[in-house]
């Protein structure tokens, strides 16, 4: 996604970062391993992975926090590996809001034009624009402990958006706040992060943020980019046995693989690149490509069926004694109360298949 238009809020369109062959060590961790990713102007890109892969290690080396070893950091083709933090343009929100207890939501929001000498009816004009932007306006004169979680997160985004940073970098800032409140700011973030145009980095753990946010989502492990790609690509066309198990739900379900395809449940199915392609193989299969049926004398039965709103997912022992995942609409589970015998039916969709030895 590349910004169109400028924004009365944004210092102009989004630039380019680009981390270049990246390497960083903390004694005998590689936390960053050759980390190579090109970022387009106005893009968000969400990096997504299990505690100590490297996302926040990549964060805090672009915003300055933190050093790397070897490789560079472009910035709108500017090499900014060794430039101090403090002249690097960045606009950073934690996980922890960081607000000064002891000043306004205005002050809060002015305070880095503040450092940058900027006068009081300035810094007063931008701050309110910014609360504005994050619907914060009337909040302006509270301090912090008169607001909410999520308020006070809006307030930290709205100051590290006053300085006209050239990227924006978010480390898991929406951790700290409950489902429905990170569901809702979240939603908040990208709209205004759109609207700004602002190139932004967003670190998460949290597979249905990165997601739902990123115009691309990295996924890391041990300091390694297992693949980026569009949401959709990651989750239907997994290049790595890492991505394929660790993003989203996946059935374990035996198969025999060849001429690219895999026989599964009476289903010929396509295999995905990287997957093995021959002799007995393990598929990884997600819920939604599962469909059940009732139908007596299959040997499938329903174990137990829950209600996530719209959907539903049901488990299903096999024959084989393999328990499976089938996800489907709550109208399509009607008839699928727990001890129903089920005939079980794979989607054709690609799946990546895995050696059985390799489990």
């Amino acid at each position: 996604m590349t910004a169109t238009s400028p924004s009365p809020v944004a210092s102009g369109h989004g630039v380019a970062v680009s981390f270049q062959d990246l390497h960083r060590w903390y004694g005998s961790v590689h936390a960053l391993d050759g980390l190579t990713i090109d970022i387009a102007p106005g893009e968000l890109v969400a990096l997504l992975g299990p505690s100590g892969c490297g996302k926040t290690t990549a964060l805090r080396a672009l915003g300055g926090l933190d050093e790397v070893d070897a490789g560079r950091i472009l910035v709108d083709g500017r090499d900014i590996t060794h430039v101090p933090a403090n002249k690097r343009d960045m606009g950073i929100v934690f996980q922890a809001y960081s607000l000064f207890p002891n000043m306004t939501a205005r002050d809060n929001v002015g305070y880095g034009l503040r450092l940058r000498g900027i006068d009081a009816s300035t810094r007063r004009k931008r701050a309110d624009e910014m609360l504005d932007l994050v619907g914060l306006r009337q909040q302006a004169s509270r301090y912090p402990h008169q607001m909410s979680g999520g308020q006070q997160q809006r307030v930290a985004l709205a100051r590290a958006l006053a300085i006209q940073p050239k990227v924006l970098l978010l480390d898991e800032p929406l951790s700290a706040l409950d489902a429905k409140v990170r569901r809702q700011l979240r939603e908040e973030i990208r709209r205004i992060q759109i609207m700004v145009g602002i190139t932004t980095v967003f670190v998460t753990h949290d597979q249905e943020e990165a997601l739902a946010m990123g115009d691309r989502v990295g996924v890391m492990s041990a300091g390694r980019l297992e693949q980026i790609a569009a949401p959709t690509e990651l989750y239907d066309r997994p290049r790595t046995r890492f991505v394929a198990e660790f993003v989203g739900l996946t059935n374990r379900i035996e198969g025999v693989a060849g001429d690219d395809t895999v026989d599964l449940l009476g289903t010929r199915v396509p295999l995905l690149e990287g997957s093995a392609h021959s002799g007995r193989v393990v598929a990884l299969v997600r819920p939604e490509a599962l469909r059940l049926a009732p139908e007596a004398g299959t040997g499938a039965r329903v174990l137990a069926v829950s209600f996530l709103g719209s959907l539903c997912r049901a488990q299903v022992a096999l024959p084989s004694r393999e328990i499976v995942v089938a996800q489907m609409s709550a109208a399509e589970a009607t008839d699928l109360a727990p001890g129903t015998e089920v005939r079980v039916g794979v989607r054709p969709a690609p799946v990546f298949a895995i050696e059985t030895d390799a489990t």
